[in-house]
């Protein structure tokens, strides 16, 4: 049994999870923060790779124009609460750059179905050596419109790191080689991380279910693994901010369990339950309790995730997402991509309040390509 939990690498989260269990189950017994709705953010985080397992250019283009096509038309029937569509965030690795991908990526953001952030997959890297490619990818997504700008005229963005080795986490030392990965990402404009929940991978942290600030030796191999989790009047402007998906075990029948990560993929198509489960883990900025914060995750540009979530898998999603947590009594929806995800937790970190829906655009503006 110890040797099947290891190889699962339960052992690298248990303690965070059983953490996150006992601080949900004390939210639960305080007073809410809100007499009125509670309200859902949900952000569908994309590991957008179009030449994913070697996949020649043509192949890489189809899987491009089957989004560029076919997300508008899944998506045309739902809103939210304000009024959104469902809405995407492509993490777009730099290194699989063609001119055609970005240019249909950004049809679908000027269309307000989402925005392109960044990803990447390297290996055996330095700060010196990735701080130059890094630089490179910026300037070619800002090229073709995407990335936010700050005031002074950087690039603002939000980052998946490739093969979930953020910071050089791999036991191995593979897939990464920058242990002071977060500080470069920081400088470079990155204000926040999206790569985790990785279970059952290795690189995953006992970091669970949280929003938090990486505290400690920010320069050291997985400096992501401490942290200060978020809370109402209190924030740092030092550092990137590391916001989590849902993770739990849930019953599978039976004794068994399995890891719920949140990841959506052909074979794992995302059903009410799932649904359900995510909410349920009531990922929140502390002391803003009924803002609760869902970012699941796919690799939408293989075919057989994009089959499901660009078909009747996605459209039953969203139908249950719109039919329970969209009444307006208990429940206000909000779709919202990585960049406003960020801002609203920003906002709430402020001790912004009401609709949340108020404050997408609060600290990070959208993209030149997205601008409302």
């Amino acid at each position: 049994m110890l040797s099947r939990l290891r190889q699962k690498n339960l052992h690298t989260w248990m303690r965070g999870y059983a953490r996150h269990l006992a601080r949900r189950a004390r939210t639960r017994t305080r007073t809410p923060s809100s007499d009125g709705p509670r309200h859902l953010l949900f952000a569908m985080c994309d590991h957008y790779e179009p030449l994913w397992a070697g996949a020649p250019e043509d192949a890489g283009r189809a899987r491009v124009a089957a989004w560029r096509d076919g997300y508008p038309a899944m998506a045309a029937p739902f809103r939210d609460a304000d009024g959104h569509a469902p809405r995407h965030s492509w993490f777009f690795p730099g290194e699989e750059y063609r001119p055609e991908y970005l240019d249909d990526l950004a049809t679908l953001a000027r269309a307000g179905f989402g925005e392109v952030e960044v990803h990447m997959h390297h290996d055996g890297d330095t700060a010196a050596t990735l701080r130059p490619k890094l630089a490179e990818y910026l300037d070619i997504f800002a090229r073709h419109g995407h990335l936010s700008r700050a005031a002074g005229g950087g690039y603002q963005w939000a980052f998946i790191h490739g093969n979930w080795c953020l910071a050089n986490g791999r036991p191995d030392g593979r897939w990464c080689g920058v242990d002071d990965e977060l500080p470069l990402l920081w400088e470079l404009g990155c204000y926040a991380d999206f790569t985790f929940p990785s279970a059952p991978d290795p690189c995953q942290s006992d970091m669970v279910d949280l929003i938090y600030w990486p505290t400690g030796d920010l320069a050291r191999r997985r400096s992501y693994d401490g942290g200060e989790p978020a809370r109402v009047g209190s924030s740092f402007d030092d550092r990137l901010l590391i916001i989590t998906g849902p993770l739990s075990l849930v019953r599978k029948g039976g004794l068994a369990v399995r890891i719920e990560n949140g990841a959506l993929t052909g074979d794992d198509p995302p059903t009410p339950a799932r649904v359900d489960t995510w909410v349920d883990q009531g990922i929140h900025v502390d002391g803003r309790s009924d803002w609760v914060f869902v970012k699941v995750h796919t690799h939408g540009a293989v075919e057989k995730a994009a089959a499901s979530l660009l078909g009747a898998d996605g459209r039953a999603m969203h139908a249950h997402l719109g039919a329970r947590y969209n009444d307006g009594k208990s429940w206000r929806l909000h779709y919202v991509t990585a960049r406003e995800m960020y801002n609203v937790a920003r906002a709430a970190m402020d001790g912004k309040g009401g609709d949340p829906g108020l404050w997408r655009d609060y600290v990070v503006p959208p993209p030149p390509i997205a601008a409302r």
